[in-house]
């Protein structure tokens, strides 16, 4: 293949959310809050507890996504995988995701820029694959974010949730893929969407669990401006118009952010794909997992520009537009699931109960 001719497909996608389900009354139980207080600000009507580990649902969602693109796990040159919740921080959960799903020939690393880490990754693999270096990759955005949140406190609690999304990005000669985007960070702004304590700043022998803190308007406030500027950015660098654009698929944080972003842009909401209200918050897994989603329900069509825009802690933010291929229908599926369990919610969320105690 001429490499000057090399594109980056999505040829394959999946996803997995954990089965226990943590609704919005379930959580009245736990702190002060209602059903009606969380839906009317943020959307979100329930959102999924893994009783399995980050790796573990990277790799359901990794099993399904090759059997979409019709792919062996030996043929994966590269293994990546966006979270800021490993299951450990050595080895790595790209490289763990590697071993489960036998991609022997391949390499692995994680990538962390919290809620932009899928699309800081997907720019990473097209231009990996167009530089020649690898034809295929596996993408994963994967999460479990319960393990940070201290469910006293309504601000971050009700906000977040545990899964998984993967795509393989394909050399191609088929003029699709990536056709602009735009990655920005703000570290002056970092402590207002953190995790103390989650790395060397944390004093061995405290006990004290890391938890996520967040200043809750001033994240809407630079979530709504960055994620819609950059979305009109990139399509105006593609040499396009919003009018051009067959779906928004935006991280799915609030569906206020997501509702000003569509405004920025003029779209009907027809255009929007929202799953917020199923799903919550799995910060680097929101857009796979919606994508995984769109293209099965038959919102994706063959040629359709999508653009994805993202934002979150770091700051960070993303935006990117994509030109679809031809092939909208997975080649094949995979019967990957986590193990069984009939642990619910509530039960697996015991430990961070024990650890902040009871916040009614």
């Amino acid at each position: 293949m001429d490499r000057t001719a090399v594109h980056a497909a999505i040829t394959g996608w999946g996803k997995c959310v954990p089965p226990a389900v943590l609704s919005n009354t379930d959580l009245e139980t736990l702190t002060q809050t209602s059903d009606e207080w969380i839906t009317s600000r943020t959307g979100i009507k329930e959102r999924r507890i893994s009783h399995a580990e980050t790796s573990d649902m990277a790799t359901v969602a990794a099993f399904q996504a090759q059997a979409a693109a019709g792919k062996d796990p030996t043929d994966l040159d590269m293994v990546l995988v966006a979270t800021c919740s490993p299951d450990r921080l050595i080895p790595s959960a790209a490289t763990m995701v590697q071993h489960k799903v036998g991609a022997v020939n391949a390499a692995a690393m994680d990538l962390n820029a919290a809620c932009s880490g899928f699309l800081y990754g997907l720019v990473m693999a097209d231009q990996m694959v167009r530089s020649g270096a690898f034809k295929t990759i596996l993408l994963i955005g994967a999460e479990k974010l319960h393990y940070f949140l201290d469910f006293t406190d309504r601000s971050t609690s009700v906000l977040f949730g545990d899964g998984a999304g993967a795509v393989i990005v394909e050399a191609t000669d088929e003029a699709v893929g990536l056709l602009s985007f735009e990655l920005g960070t703000d570290g002056s702004q970092g402590e207002i969407l953190c995790a103390p304590g989650t790395g060397t700043e944390g004093h061995v022998g405290s006990g004290e669990h890391p938890t996520v803190k967040m200043d809750g308007p001033a994240i809407f406030r630079r979530a709504v401006d960055a994620m819609g500027e950059a979305s009109i950015r990139v399509i105006e660098s593609a040499g396009l118009s919003p009018e051009d654009v067959d779906l928004l698929i935006p991280h799915q944080a609030n569906v206020r952010i997501i509702d000003a972003t569509a405004r920025r842009l003029k779209l009907d909401p027809a255009k929007v794909y929202v799953n917020i209200a199923s799903y919550g918050n799995t910060s680097a897994a929101t857009i796979p997992i919606a994508l995984a989603e769109a293209v099965d329900e038959g919102r994706v069509g063959p040629g359709d520009l999508l653009v994805f825009a993202a934002f979150g802690a770091g700051l960070t933010w993303a935006a990117v537009a994509f030109r679809w291929g031809h092939r909208v229908e997975p080649l094949g599926t995979s019967d990957a699931a986590l193990e069984p369990t009939d642990v619910t919610a509530l039960e697996l969320l015991q430990g961070n109960v024990d650890a902040y105690g009871k916040g009614i």
